[in-house]
């Protein structure tokens, strides 16, 4: 039974240290751009999006297409750096384990 008390704990132990992780990568900041800096999008290291910064010269009303392509390359730019952040962060938690789960984002 001391065995189960010992694993209850340390589960309760890597809980708190997870929710650590999570609230330690809601104030990291990753940024990405496109079209040479025309398009800069910032998020936090879960992946959230906070800002989408766009050089009004890349505003082309004849061409929304390009402008569509750059915030959608800078977006999921910004997403990929979030994810190895936050891969970064669990993996230092959990000592390098390559857990057979995904992050939630």
């Amino acid at each position: 039974m001391a065995d189960f008390m010992k694993i209850l704990q340390q589960a309760q132990e890597m809980q708190g240290k997870l929710q650590q992780v999570q609230e330690e990568l809601q104030q990291q900041t990753v940024t990405a751009s496109a079209g040479g800096g025309m398009v800069t999008v910032e998020a936090n290291g879960q992946g959230t999006v906070r800002s989408v910064k766009i050089d009004p010269s890349v505003v082309n009303p004849a061409d929304v297409e390009m402008l569509e392509d750059l915030v959608l390359v800078a977006v999921t730019e910004v997403q990929k750096k979030a994810q190895a952040l936050a891969q970064s962060s669990m993996g230092k938690l959990t000592g390098g384990l390559n857990l057979p789960f995904k992050l939630p984002f």
